[in-house]
């Protein structure tokens, strides 16, 4: 049965197909798979699904699936419809060329989408595409766009010349160098050359240029909409009568930006030129929507300028439609001391759903408007899933969102609150039915003050306890961040799983889903309880007459933790791979990018504050060039002084234990020179070690060969060591 199943997708993909192949096309993959097990060529396979939008007449599903070709080293996206009960699965387009930020028509006739830089339309009829129409002519290119709800405007992304400066603008074509005056010179993996800047056109026919755009920010230089590196279009809100756009950004260049975090809401007048604050000050506050009728706007706020992990509080204001004046600004859910993410009004616009990590699952929650009950949990406890928020409602009350687990990527979902879920999509099925499965529970695990450490741990498949298998421990990045029911394609558990290993995943001090006093107590304590909060774990998973050897893996911070573990641990871990790990708290601090990260998280704890003007030590031990530097090096607060004399180089003569190390040269936030540093350390500590470094990677990995050799290099370390 399920096999004559798969075949009626199968032909329902092929007869829905609405284009033939272009030359390059990477499509759906038939990797080969032995005795049920799950390799990173099988990870390497799996369709990518994202962006979701619901049509006008809310019966049919737009959106995209990658793949990549590890042959051709690239990912391709294309799109694809289903209804709203997942059939009539039917591939749309099949370009060699990716296709992104598809959004329908006001009428359902039509499809926008970008295609290499550009905005494309098509007409759509029948389950089909008709011939494209390229509607955008911007030298600079376009990455992403939004139509206003009347279809007379839209708002895209592009960019403006930076404050780095080349040889070229000199008229040097072959000279190749950066020049900067300023501090965020560079952002995550790029010097900061390209300014984002959001302009907004008409739709009326004529081709979108820059001659018939105008630049929401107008001719304040310098600032970034929407904020970098991850900022996109979700940081702009199209009001429904479409005049009005909500947008967030932080209006700071320079020294002044690198430390703070404060972006403000702003509401834009399109027949005035005119833009209102809303009056928040203190950290971020972006992901604004407007209520269906326009007269209300929600939105994420953090109260403290500097600190980038401060809670993030669910926010409504009144907004006057002529003034564009906030008022009634208050928080909602304000009792469920949980970050809350992605707001999205109800139909009626009563209520903001959202969703928020809790007790290592992200949750779908309800809060209504006028505060009259607590936030509602929409996705019970026992839903051992991650759910997203809504992209559509259905008449019945149904949500149409998206969510995953540790066994398989996102996929859509139909969620009847509190009631039941059901799949829309399996996009992955026919190669899952192939796989066995691991399984996964939740523990507890008693910390060094006595306090319950929840964490995952995801067995093999077949795992029978009268058997013995070695483990990794799984060191989180972030700081601030969850293990949850969390799916990743580069730290994959269940592909750690089906190699054999039994994976625990702590969710230690500093963790999102457990409160806002856990989560904060980490900052400023980096070699301190979150440190035990892992050799507690690492003890409890390795008292188990199942486990034999233990392994210790992470990147970023858990990088940092594992540099910081080799050592501490004495002898509980049998090998260490840190990837992009922070080795040197001090050199990092004069090279990294986003210094309100650093200033808080290093013992700082102190709010922005600059007074323009000064050169040098003001003489208070927290003040420098006129800056609020209290988690500086050179700082006197007491946590940045205990923090900088901790760092993981200080320990180096205490190594022993063999360990990999993984960095991306285009990493800027943590540069690759800290990897080379740590391999350098155990090399002269005659620890066996090993360094990888990929030329054209940044903090993560991304190209299809480059994924696939860090996950071979991985295992083998891993199998080398620990089996």
């Amino acid at each position: 049965m399920k096999k004559l199943f798969l075949a009626l997708v199968a032909v329902t993909m092929i007869m829905g197909c609405t284009k033939k192949e272009e030359t390059g096309y990477v499509g759906p993959q038939e990797p080969a798979i032995e005795n049920g097990v799950m390799t990173p060529e099988v990870l390497l396979a799996l369709g990518r699904v994202s962006d979701p939008q619901l049509s006008p007449d809310g019966k049919t599903i737009l959106f995209g699936i990658s793949y990549p070709s590890v042959e051709k080293n690239i990912s391709c996206r294309n799109l694809w419809l289903c209804n709203t009960d997942g059939s009539g699965l039917t591939q749309l387009t099949r370009y060699a060329k990716s296709v992104s930020n598809a959004r329908w028509s006001k009428d359902g006739k039509a499809l926008y989408f970008l295609q290499g830089g550009q905005i494309w339309k098509a007409p759509f009829s029948g389950r089909r595409l008709g011939k494209k129409v390229k509607i955008s002519d911007v030298a600079a290119g376009i990455g992403g766009f939004e139509i206003a709800p009347d279809e007379a405007n839209l708002f895209y992304i592009s960019s403006v010349p930076g404050p780095v400066t080349t040889p070229k603008d000199a008229g040097l074509d072959k000279a190749q160098a950066y020049v900067t005056e300023g501090l965020m010179y560079r952002h995550w993996d790029h010097w900061v050359t390209e300014t984002p800047r959001t302009f907004v056109a008409p739709l009326n026919g004529n081709t979108i240029s820059a001659g018939n755009s105008f630049d929401l920010l107008g001719g304040e230089p310098g600032f970034e909409l929407p904020t970098e590196p991850f900022g996109g279009t979700e940081q702009l809100s199209w009001a429904p009568d479409g005049r009005h756009i909500a947008y967030s950004c932080r209006k700071k260049t320079g020294k002044e930006y690198a430390f703070s975090t404060d972006t403000e809401i702003y509401i834009y007048d399109i027949p005035t030129g005119q833009a209102v604050r809303i009056p928040m000050d203190g950290g971020y506050d972006t992901d604004p929507v407007w209520s269906p009728d326009g007269s209300r706007i929600a939105w994420i706020s953090m109260a403290r300028d500097g600190y980038e992990a401060d809670a993030q509080r669910l926010m409504v204001a009144d907004i006057d439609p002529d003034t564009m004046q906030a008022s009634g600004i208050r928080q909602l859910a304000a009792g469920l001391d949980r970050d809350a993410n992605g707001p999205v009004w109800t139909p009626d616009g009563k209520s903001v759903i959202f969703s928020a990590g809790i007790d290592g699952l992200q949750a779908l929650f309800s809060a209504a408007v006028d505060g009259s009950a607590p936030a509602e949990r929409l996705t019970p406890e026992d839903w051992k899933y991650d759910f997203f928020s809504p992209f559509g409602f259905m008449e019945d009350g149904t949500l149409l969102a998206s969510y995953y687990c540790l066994n398989f990527p996102t996929e859509l979902v139909a969620v009847k609150p509190s009631e039941s879920f059901s799949p829309i999509t399996k996009v992955n099925e026919a190669i899952f039915a192939k796989l066995d499965e691991p399984a996964s529970e939740s523990v507890l695990v008693e910390t060094v003050d006595h306090k319950q450490m929840q964490c995952w741990v995801l067995y093999p498949p077949k795992f029978d306890a009268s058997k013995q298998y070695p483990a990794i421990e799984i060191v989180l990045g972030g700081p601030q961040g969850a293990t949850t029911q969390d799916w990743s394609y580069r730290w994959c558990y269940r592909l750690m799983a089906q190699q054999g290993y039994i994976v625990i995943m702590p969710n230690r001090r500093g963790t999102t889903a457990s409160g806002q006093e856990w989560k904060e107590q980490i900052s400023g304590d980096y070699c301190g309880l979150n440190m035990q909060d892992y050799l507690s774990a690492g003890r409890w998973i390795k008292a188990k007459p199942y486990v034999g050897k233990l392994a210790c893996c992470g990147a970023s911070y858990g990088g940092y933790s594992a540099y910081m573990l080799e050592g501490l641990h004495g002898d509980l871990f049998d090998c260490f791979i840190a990837h992009a790990g922070i080795f040197d708290e001090k050199a990092l601090w004069f090279t990294t990018e986003e210094m309100w990260f650093a200033n808080w998280d290093n013992g700082g704890l102190t709010e922005y504050a600059y007074t323009p003007g000064e050169t040098g030590p003001r003489g208070d031990g927290i003040t420098f060039g006129g800056m609020q530097q209290a988690g500086a090096p050179y700082a006197s607060t007491p946590k940045a002084v205990r923090h900088y004399a901790n760092s993981p180089s200080s320990m180096v003569t205490k190594w022993h234990t063999p360990i990999l190390c993984i960095h991306g040269m285009m990493d800027y936030r943590i540069p690759y020179e800290q990897g080379m540093a740590a391999f350098n350390a155990a090399q002269m500590m005659g620890v066996p070690s090993k360094l990888v470094v990929f030329l054209e990677e940044n903090h993560w990995i991304l190209q299809p060969q480059n994924a696939l050799f860090w996950h071979r290099t991985y295992f083998d370390w891993l199998d080398r060591w620990c089996k």
